[in-house]
């Protein structure tokens, strides 16, 4: 049986040229060598498989190379590699630096590789420091790290960085490609982007996915076999879940869900799913960012075909439903009903029928501005209602009056009144419904003017309020008012009250207060803050036992009359 070696291994890049994905990096190190600029201290950073490792070692070669050395010549002796994970201490540090003072026996230069050098501990890190920063001439130290942030500054500092990014989905895929022509693989253009997708950037991750799938099915690679052996969901299942959306198919739609479950997906992972193709097909709707789809040549063609049937509504509504059913999904007690009502909802967005609209939405400010033109409608309808209302009533005294013998004269005097709709007419009821309607109204004060006064106008008005109120017969909230001086503080009206009492019964009649002074001043922001003054309470008695120390505050003497005559209080 022959040894069977890893593509990761088999394929590993020999050569600057066969790096995939990090050309900048690959370039300036070329450049460098070329021109004798090579620092000689390098730290390699980045994700996992991205080509560190491979870098070092590559540049380890081309630099003897480069210095005289045979072209054919590995110059193996002269490249160390040391793993810091499992030599991190300071002794194994002490040992490099002792190894760096010997000079090669061949080629110009010794190359260290240390990888993994985050995981050196801070010790190790303080030994390495003077090497590091005067290294003797023929060493030259390449650092390799995915995690550059557990780096102690002063390594950072004496050390050129070089950033890997993570390669590209179409990059990945095309490696991919090369591979499966010289290993005689017959493989789907979808299988190869499903696999390029599932590695997220890391190219040794991509390698050994593609071994594991052709260990499953052979040398035919099909998207199937890819999805049902990286228990990935197929996108077909997408499409056909947004076909169901697009058509208001609830039941369908439903089923289609329980069927994905019970092939063993998460819902959690359909949903999440689902809004990634809901972008994908977004970003189809548009030749300018047709571009950022990352998917096969017949995948695109079926995006692009699905799009052109969606809404940009419907999309976006999508991707907004989706996501809030990933953000609640952990919390959930009941996950698969989030996931059904989230597809029910999804499946209504675009339903034509008549249907409720859950969604509260902020009254615009358009909408404020008509109220404002339709106030002076609305106030002459109230005054119109106190006029109906009053001239009724003098009509019923007048009836009450006359005697029986002049009912003639009554029905004359009713003929000749202007008729006008009576306070129980529906007409009435649906005016004054508009009417309590724009007082509701008048509480939402966004976009409502608010004007400055002073504090002698609110005086006045406040009069004013209160001759009304004994006008209208409310004589005990026009008395409460009277009590005392309202006060203005920061854009409030605050008005102190002895007790309690006083301060409900003014909160109960407060409304139509606060409503005559914002129409009359032009500020809809001002509001009544009602106070009660505790030191203020104290100076009334209410009990016999405090009307009995008031008393004696007054008069001393009655403490003797008390005790002479034995009275009780």
């Amino acid at each position: 049986m022959e040894h069977f070696v890893v593509s990761a291994r088999k394929y590993r890049p020999q050569t600057f040229e066969d790096v995939i994905g990090q050309q900048a990096i690959t370039n300036t190190l070329e450049n460098a060598i070329k021109n004798n600029h090579l620092a000689q201290a390098l730290l390699f950073t980045g994700p996992r498989g991205v080509g560190k490792t491979t870098c070092a070692r590559i540049l380890a070669k081309k630099i003897n190379q480069a210095s005289g050395g045979d072209l054919d010549e590995d110059f193996a002796f002269n490249i160390f590699e040391l793993d810091a994970a499992s030599n991190n201490s300071v002794d194994d540090i002490r040992n490099l630096n002792d190894q760096v003072r010997i000079p090669p026996q061949a080629g110009k230069y010794k190359v260290y590789i240390i990888d993994e050098v985050h995981m050196l501990s801070s010790a190790a890190f303080n030994a390495f420091l003077k090497t590091l920063e005067e290294p003797p001439a023929h060493a030259i130290f390449i650092l390799a790290t995915t995690e550059k942030h557990k780096i102690i500054p002063t390594i950072l500092s004496r050390c050129q960085i070089f950033d890997f990014k993570r390669i590209g989905v179409l990059d990945t895929k095309k490696y991919l490609e090369k591979i499966a022509i010289q290993e005689h693989i017959d493989a789907e253009d979808d299988a190869l982007h499903i696999i390029a997708q599932k590695a997220d950037g890391a190219l040794r991750d991509a390698l050994s996915i593609f071994d594991r799938v052709v260990s499953f099915s052979g040398k035919e690679l099909t998207r199937k076999a890819v999805t049902e052996n990286l228990n990935v969901l197929d996108y077909d299942e997408y499409f056909k879940t947004t076909d169901l959306l697009l058509d208001n198919n609830i039941p369908e739609v439903l089923v289609h869900f329980n069927t994905i479950l019970s092939k063993g997906f998460d819902g959690n992972h359909f949903i999440t799913g689902l809004a990634s193709h809901f972008r994908d097909l977004l970003v189809s709707k548009d030749k300018i960012t047709v571009e950022l789809l990352e998917v096969g040549d017949n995948a695109k063609k079926k995006y692009l075909s699905q799009a052109e049937k969606c809404d940009l509504k419907f999309l976006l509504q999508g991707i907004e439903l989706a996501n809030d059913c990933d953000l609640k999904y952990k919390s959930s007690k009941n996950q698969r009903l989030l996931v059904e009502l989230t597809l029910m909802q999804l499946a209504s967005v675009t339903f034509d029928g008549e249907k409720k609209n859950s969604k509260p939405y902020i009254i615009s400010a358009v909408v404020f501005r008509s109220k404002i033109a339709k106030k002076s409608s609305a106030k002459f309808i109230k005054e119109e209602i106190k006029v109906v209302a009053k001239q009724e009533i003098s009509t019923i005294k007048k009836v009450e009056e006359i005697e029986k013998p002049n009912v003639d004269l009554v029905k004359l005097d009713l003929a000749n009144t202007p008729r006008r709709s009576s306070g129980l007419s529906l007409k009435s009821l649906k005016t004054k419904a508009e009417v309590a309607k724009i007082e509701v109204d008048f509480e939402e004060v966004d976009g409502l003017p608010a004007d400055d006064f002073s504090e002698s106008k609110l005086l006045l008005l406040w009069e004013e309020y209160i001759n009304l109120l004994t006008d209208e017969g409310k004589k005990s909230v026009a008395s409460i008012m009277n009590s005392n001086v309202p006060r203005l503080e920061n854009g409030m009206i605050h008005f102190q009250l002895p007790n309690a009492m006083m301060k409900d019964q003014l909160d109960r009649a407060k409304f139509p207060l606060v409503k005559y002074l914002r129409e009359k001043l032009n500020n809809y922001k001002l509001d009544v803050v009602v106070d009660v003054n505790e030191e203020e309470t104290r100076k009334y008695a209410y009990t016999p036992d405090e009307k009995y120390l008031k008393l004696k505050e007054k008069n001393s003497a009655i403490e003797l009359l008390k005790k002479t005559f034995d009275l009780d209080i």
